[in-house]
């Protein structure tokens, strides 16, 4: 068996120590490529004895790391390293998020040569100071794309920084945007940057996959996936969608038509997500839905068809998708649905990887090319036979109880909850009364009469005390509170109504004099008067006295308003005339004389005699 053009290229210089920049397609054995030189570096107790090395280089702490961005992908290089090490006895482990701490800690204070991991983790357990790696010799950095798109950079060079300074450090992806590069400058010593490729293949796609490209309607795709996944020769089948909803609404509908289906997504905890993983690398189930959680590093034998149900986000996902099938040398299919709307995006992936789908052809669950290309056999429907549902399910693999940390998908939990139940059921629950115009408040004057209470709390103590009741002193109260009252004060009322029906015609008088509001703020009243003003809105005096005190504010409020309309109509019928002439010639002034002196005729004799003066006077000037 030869080796894949990027482990042929990379091993010599990677097992000579010096950095490395390994670019190669997906699905062509970059794991090997970096994990055979990092094992190599590894010092074990069966170096020593063989004579390679001294018994001063061996130690408990991870000599080696590897850093990837999910969980997923840390499981399968933790598997590779472990069977490429079995000979040496190489002590491997992945740390990752979504399991217990205990575990892990117990692992590393055992002994550990290698350690593969995602960054969260690993930061965590180093803030801990559970986690040392100052004697790390080589460092790698798988999927360092990825990485970046999850804003693992900030944690990746933190996790740098607690390295030595003098080690190997290796970088590997299949893609190598130029913020990789970067990072590779700032923290590698002259690396060398290997771009591996087979000659006869052409492209940035693997040659042995066929893709097919349609343009499909949202609401026909689940029968078209169902069509398809009844194609002849077809094996295991990885469906991938944008959005953890859909994913798993899609995975629902699969199974409800008869396909063993299994789900992988953010939403589900880590016990759910490696089931689905072990049902499907076991065979259990033939159709796996995921996010792009598992578009990547998972390596799983037989996969022969791949179905973007929804369009990538761009071409570097496109092709770590398509690259779960065809691996190894073997050949696969791909299958891309597009909507309507997402035809502009699918244009510029088509344009980045030179493709040659730039106008998918409209297709339909019924349409004849869909048959003919995939090899479906005419007539199928949207519903697995019955004679073919032979898979185990999901549920044939059992949930592994890994002490998940987070909230999500503890179906272990959920099987010991009845036992928690049992054991709880023999407590009473509390008891909630309500204190306003509800039943306990009519019952409680019936539990007040009681003339002796204390023998039944005796008797049983687990009932609760009867509620403090409360006295209602507002006149608006609810008729149901005023009816309890009423009841417990009975014999008060009608000892007290009678004397205030004589009394109230000579009261009234004082009322009328005094103001009540003051005498109301000021005197606090004992309880008959307390239970008269409760029932102040069914006696009749209490009407009243209301009624007499109004007409008081009104008499005062109408004084001031008189004075203000008189003293508003006297400037708009005096002042209008007397502006008017004082503005007009002297010829003006003769009606004002005049006025004047018709006024004091009435009084006297000698008046005339003035006006008389003034009269010729002026007939003589005029003459």
């Amino acid at each position: 068996m030869s080796p894949f053009p990027i482990q042929e290229m990379t091993l010599p210089v990677a097992l000579s120590g010096s950095d490395v920049i390994g670019q190669a397609k997906t699905g062509t054995g970059k794991t090997l490529g970096f994990g055979l030189p990092l094992l190599e570096r590894v010092t074990v107790p069966a170096d020593v004895e063989a004579g390679r090395a001294g018994p001063e280089k061996l130690t408990e702490a991870p000599q080696a790391l590897v850093v990837v961005p999910t969980r997923e992908l840390c499981q399968q290089v933790t598997n590779d390293l472990l069977t490429a090490g079995k000979v040496r006895n190489v002590r491997v482990l992945a740390i990752y998020g979504g399991r217990a701490y205990e575990p892990q800690v117990e692992a590393l204070k055992k002994g550990v040569d290698v350690i593969v991991g995602t960054p969260g983790r690993l930061l965590d357990l180093a803030g801990q100071r559970k986690l040392d790696l100052s004697h790390v010799r080589a460092l790698v950095l798988d999927e360092a794309d990825e990485m970046l798109d999850l804003g693992f950079l900030p944690d990746v060079e933190k996790i740098i920084t607690m390295l030595p300074p003098k080690r190997q450090t290796m970088l590997f992806s299949a893609t190598m945007p130029g913020a990789v590069i970067g990072l590779a400058r700032r923290y590698m010593s002259q690396p060398t940057h290997i771009r591996a490729t087979s000659p006869d293949d052409e492209g940035a796609t693997v040659a042995n996959i066929s893709q097919h490209v349609f343009r499909a309607h949202s609401m026909d795709k689940p029968e078209m996936v169902s069509r398809i996944l009844q194609a002849n020769g077809r094996g295991l089948a990885m469906i991938f969608c944008r959005t953890k909803r859909t994913a798993a609404d899609i995975a629902e509908q699969l199974e409800k038509r008869g396909f063993a289906s299994g789900a992988v997504h953010g939403d589900l905890g880590q016990g759910a997500r490696e089931q689905a993983l072990r049902a499907f690398r076991n065979g259990k189930v033939d159709v796996l839905v995921c996010t792009d959680v598992a578009a990547r590093g998972i390596d799983v034998e037989g996969v022969t068809h791949v179905i973007n149900y929804q369009s990538p986000e761009d071409e570097k996902t496109y092709l770590h998708r398509i690259g779960r099938t065809g691996r190894a040398g073997a050949k696969g299919i791909a299958i891309t649905l597009v909507d309507w709307d997402d035809i502009p995006r699918w244009q510029l992936i088509n344009k980045a990887l030179d493709l040659k789908f730039p106008d998918p052809v409209e297709t339909y669950s019924t349409s004849p090319h869909l048959f003919e290309e995939l090899d479906i056999p005419v007539g199928t429907k949207g519903v697995l036979p019955r004679a073919e549902r032979t898979r185990a399910g999901l549920r044939a693999e059992e949930i592994e109880d890994l002490g998940e940390t987070g909230g999500r998908g503890r179906k272990p939990a959920a099987a010991s909850a009845p036992a928690v139940r049992e054991e709880r059921a023999p407590r009473t629950p509390r008891q909630r009364r309500r204190t306003r115009g509800g039943s306990a408040v009519q019952e409680a004057p019936a539990a007040a009469t009681v003339p002796a209470p204390a023998p039944e709390a005796t008797d049983a103590p687990s009932e609760p005390r009867t509620p403090r009741r409360r006295r209602r002193t507002r006149v608006g109260a609810p008729e149901a509170a005023a009816e309890a009252v009423l009841s417990t004060v009975e014999a008060v009322v009608e000892v007290t109504v009678e004397p205030k029906a004589d009394k109230a015609p000579a009261e009234e008088a004082p009322a009328a004099e005094t103001k009540p509001r003051r005498r109301r703020a000021r005197v606090v009243k004992p309880v008959e008067d307390e239970v008269d003003f409760q029932i102040a809105p069914i006696a009749e005096p209490v009407a009243e006295t209301r009624t007499v005190t109004k007409p008081r504010r009104r008499t005062r409020v109408v004084k001031p308003v008189e004075d203000e309309v008189d003293f508003q109509i006297a400037p708009i019928a005096e002042p209008v005339p007397e502006t008017k002439p004082r503005r007009r010639t002297r010829a003006a002034a003769k009606p004002k004389t005049e006025t004047v002196a018709e006024a004091p005729a009435a009084e006297g004799e000698a008046k005339p005699r003035r006006r008389r003066a003034p009269r010729a006077a002026a007939a003589k000037t005029e003459g």
